[in-house]
């Protein structure tokens, strides 16, 4: 806790005090010529050079660099994932040779050839590297593929067992990096399915060839037809104060500057950057520039000016007189009786917080049964205390938004984002719009994980374009992505078990504290979702939960995969492996002797509790079973067996471990999707469907659904989304609703223009007495429908008559709606396993075995299932092992690059044996079940109990670092 200094302060703008300036715009590392002023571009220089064969002439400014040069020329094939050397989103070949383009001096240009993936090879004429990453299913979000294809093209059959070492320079948050090492060594993992056979094949994206040769669209990947104006935002330097008297006089009028935006240009209106579909789901306690400020780095003003250089040098211009408050870092101070209080001005009755008194934003006590008289009457009780941290989405593509207003005077947003409607309805909201004079949109995503089911950007852009008039940009650096952006919430959490001596649970009590940070977006529905299904797959009478979301002055949490449930999986998980050793038990026949079975009901605390949570599938008994038989079987795949080899020497000792986890196969409380399917003259189909695309494979799987049920292929499916000007709604792309809520609303609506096209062609053809005579019904085929009618010749064979679209058609439009609301819900299950190795003397962890069953239903595309397993179980490992957003004891953001946050490279990734139970779910489209956050949450305790297993000593703590591992071997 921090005490406010004797006096406010008064200082300029971004260099008042360490740590006080945050701006937008791909402001750190070197300065790029879309930064520059004017001024300085006339002390640079021209260079001539090719790129792609084309020749260019381009300004240089003083220290800039390669990636901007081309991003200023329209070369859009190159991405901005750091701008600091450390993802590779923005490789490039100058003269054959691999380069980060953003740290590459573009003043060494002249006469060079440069050659980016559009450079590799087009849609039409692919690079063979190109196809073979089609092929293989080589992305999922495809922000990092331009760069990581460019590398790839450098490469020799020779360099295929050094790819660790060679591709250390790329980063994927994505695919968990086995699909790409597929490609690069010339696996094929895709089919092309004949008509109406797409459903249960591995086809490849819709977005393929566009994305492996640059080609595709990302939120900033186009030029503006108008001059484009650039926001930069000053960030409070304080972790709590208040804004006594702020002057933007001398802002205003510095070169290029529009307009400097503060508290007093900021709408009233209370609101959350967290979006759900009932808005009232998240505490009103947020303000689009907020007089008080209650972490580093929040806004306080921001410029809007020609370029973001001069947006960043006004904010030097902007004086500020603060009042500094008392802060508070640790929830547990945070709920005590006289701390600091960061929305003790709020009510619960208008911003929904639960007790503002107490910095407490949502709080769960709830019994059933008598837990603590069955844990002094269990055989065998055990308890611990684990310990969560901060994890960055660390999506490739940055938060970025770019507004103006269209012929109309409507406002258009075109933004990164997986909640478009969401956005377009709390921008409407907060500015006092009609939601009709709101259009909102993304192109492809680079990465959201959950990131980006939050208002970040949207707003501030929204208020500069209203006061301007003009179009305006806000692109987030990576330094914003740690120091401004919402984490994963760190959590502490207490698990009490009791069991008797034959193995069945008795007592369990979870004690949840999590830090929701300075706002309480998604702090509400992270706690409770975090103690609901971590807790309800286990048969036990006496339940007991305390969870308490809790305000703090650090950075935000928010919604990230698993939304929670990794947090409280990994304690329960791990007490339940503690409790299979005080048992002498095997933890999968622990496991089995507790979970919940159809026909128990899945309960939290209330056994009475009403819930649209149904088992419309069950395979939970299958992915134990498959986990146990694979990871007691040596692999039959080379790669598998080559890693699972105990390394030499007396330090390193052998582990295994196993968790479970089960989760919901959509989000409570509605979740809804309208969606529509239209025939064209040419025979393909036109859909509009609101979800985002942003790595989830969404896309590609509801054309394969729209494609099956109208016996064609999936390129003839042509699927527009995620634009609130096409599609009539969607909730939007989260909590693993693609597919079972908006997939299953466009399965509706492709049997409806199914029926519809079969009516119509029947009374075209007069065919319909043929049917009713116990004829074949017509067949919905490429082109048309094929109507058998009887011979028009005595003793004849049928008629088979092909009533092309044309035909169909003509006698008026064919289309047809669907719609989902997301219930009931069902429930999905994955099991995960390791066998490790660990050197006791340095804290180091092999992970020799990796292995994960999913109970997924009907098995949509195997490939792009699998490549969700794999990405989740990577981006869950970097959690486990390596990944942690610090805060100094004054919540200023240590960690501010990738290079020192430790994403997992291709050399951290074990190839994950992904396995698949034999279940079809009576609620999904074709019985399947959603698979995005699940195969995130058993991986980091099936990881801790292996641990566990080789040192004897069991860790708390996330993550499990060398140095921890290291203490703990040593005791």
């Amino acid at each position: 806790m921090s005490t406010p200094g004797a006096a406010s302060t008064s200082t300029p703008g971004s260099t008042s005090t360490p740590g006080g300036g945050v701006t937008g715009g791909g402001v750190t590392g070197p300065v790029t010529a879309s930064e520059a002023a004017v001024p300085s571009r006339a002390s640079g220089r021209t260079v001539s050079f090719e790129v792609d064969g084309r020749p260019v002439d381009a300004p240089v400014a003083p220290g800039q660099v390669l990636r901007t040069v081309l991003r200023e020329a329209g070369v859009h094939s190159v991405k901005k994932g750091c701008d600091a050397g450390d993802c590779g989103a923005c490789s490039v070949l100058v003269d054959g040779e691999p380069v980060h383009s953003c740290i590459w001096p573009a003043h060494r240009l002249d006469g060079r050839a440069v050659t980016t993936a559009a450079g590799l090879g087009t849609v039409e004429h692919p690079h063979p590297v190109q196809q073979a990453f089609v092929d293989a299913a080589g992305f999922q979000c495809g922000f990092c593929t331009a760069g990581m294809v460019v590398t790839a093209s450098t490469l020799t059959e020779a360099d295929h067992d050094d790819l660790p070492r060679l591709l250390k320079g790329n980063l994927c948050r994505c695919t968990g990096y086995r699909a790409i090492g597929d490609a690069i060594c010339g696996v094929a993992n895709t089919t092309t399915p004949a008509a109406g056979t797409a459903v249960g094949q591995s086809t490849t994206a819709p977005a393929a060839l566009r994305v492996v040769t640059g080609g595709e669209e990302y939120t900033l990947d186009f030029r503006s037809p108008t001059k484009l104006l650039h926001l930069a935002v000053l960030g409070s330097p304080h972790p709590h104060a208040r804004v006594v008297s702020i002057d933007v006089s001398a802002a205003e009028a510095m070169p290029g500057v529009h307009a400097v935006l503060t508290h007093h240009d900021s709408p009233a209106t209370l609101f959350s950057t967290g979006r759900h579909e009932d808005r009232e789901d998240d505490p009103d306690d947020s303000l689009v520039i907020d007089p008080v400020l209650r972490f580093r780095g929040q806004r306080v003003a921001a410029v809007v000016a020609e370029s973001v250089r001069e947006a960043r040098l006004a904010l030097d211009a902007v004086v500020v007189q603060y009042e500094l408050l008392p802060a508070v870092f640790d929830p547990e101070q945070a709920r005590r009786p006289g701390a600091p209080l960061l929305h003790g001005e709020k009510t619960s009755e208008v911003s929904r917080i639960a007790f503002p008194e107490r910095n407490t934003v949502a709080a769960m006590h709830g019994e059933t049964g008598d837990v603590e008289a069955a844990l002094a009457a269990a055989d065998v009780t055990v308890e611990g205390t684990w310990r969560t941290q901060r994890v960055s989405h660390a999506a490739l593509e940055t938060h970025a938004t770019r507004g103006w207003l269209d012929d109309d005077g409507r406002l258009v947003l075109r933004t990164s984002s997986q909640v478009p409607f969401l956005v377009r309805d709390e921008v409407a909201h907060v500015f006092g719009l009609p939601q009709e004079s709101v259009r909102v949109f993304t192109k492809r995503v680079g990465g959201g994980f959950g990131g980006k089911q939050e208002l970040l950007t949207e707003d501030l852009v929204t208020l500069a374009v209203l006061r301007t008039g003009r179009a305006v940009q806000y692109e987030m650096s990576r330094d914003d992505e740690f120091t401004v952006v919402p984490t994963r919430h760190p959590m502490r959490v207490r698990v009490r078990l009791g069991a008797t001596r034959d193995g069945l649970l008795t007592a369990m009590h979870v004690d949840q504290l999590m830090d929701t940070g300075a706002y309480g977006n998604h702090g509400i529905g992270v706690m409770y979702h975090s103690v609901h299904e971590s807790t309800s797959v286990y048969r036990c009478e006496n339940k007991r939960v305390d969870a308490e979301s809790v305000y703090t002055n650090n950075l935000p949490s928010g919604a990230f995969r698993g939304y929670g449930l990794g947090q409280v999986v990994f304690g329960v998980e791990s007490a339940m492996d503690e409790l299979a050793r005080e048992l002498g038990l095997d933890p999968f026949e622990l496991r089995r002797r507790n979970v919940v079975v159809p026909g128990d009901p899945m309960v939290v605390t209330d056994p009475d509790e009403e819930t649209d949570l149904l088992y419309g599938s069950y395979g939970l008994d299958q992915c134990l079973d498959l986990v146990e038989r694979a990871l007691a079987t040596p692999s039959d795949d080379p790669a598998v067996a080559a890693a699972d080899v105990v390394p030499e020497g007396p330090s390193w000792s052998v582990g295994t471990g196993m968790a479970l986890a089960m989760i919901a196969t959509m989000p409570p409380r509605g979740h809804f999707a309208d969606t529509s399917v239209a025939l064209r003259p040419d025979g393909g189909y036109d859909v509009a469907v609101g979800t985002a695309e942003f790595g989830n494979g969404t896309t590609t799987v509801h054309g394969q659904l729209v494609a099956t049920v109208l016996g064609t292929t999936p390129d003839r499916v042509t699927i527009r989304q995620s634009d609130t000007d096409v599609a009539r709604y969607d909730t939007g792309a989260f909590g693993s609703a693609g597919v079972v809520v908006a997939g299953k609303a466009l399965l509706a609506a492709a049997q409806k223009l199914r029926a519809a096209m079969v009516e119509r062609a029947l009374d075209l053809t007069g065919g319909a007495a043929s049917v009713v005579d116990g004829g074949p019904l017509p067949e919905v085929v490429t082109g048309g429908v094929v109507v058998t009618r009887a011979s028009r010749t005595p003793g004849g064979d049928p008629e088979h008559v092909v009533v092309d679209a044309g035909r169909l058609l003509a006698a008026g439009p064919l289309s047809a709606d669907g719609s989902h609301d997301g219930t009931p819900r069902s429930v999905a299950f994955n099991v995960h396993a390791f066998r490790v190795a660990v050197d006791r003397s340095t804290g180091e962890v092999r992970m020799l075995r990796s292995i994960q069953a999913a109970d997924a239903g009907t098995v949509l595309n195997p490939e792009q299932l699998r490549g969700q397993v794999e990405g989740g179980t990577a981006q869950a490992i970097g959690t486990a092992l390596y990944e942690e957003v610090l805060l100094d004891e004054e919540g200023r953001v240590t960690t501010t690059a990738l290079r020192n946050y430790r994403v997992p490279k291709f050399s951290d990734v074990p190839r994950t044996e992904v396995l698949f139970a034999a279940t079809h779910d009576d609620l999904g489209p074709l019985g399947a079940k959603s698979m995005s956050e699940a195969p995130y949450n058993p991986v980091a305790p099936a990881l801790a109990n292996a641990i566990r297993d080789a040192l004897g000593v069991r860790p708390h703590e996330l993550p499990m670092s060398r140095d921890r591992l290291w203490r703990l071997a040593r005791g």
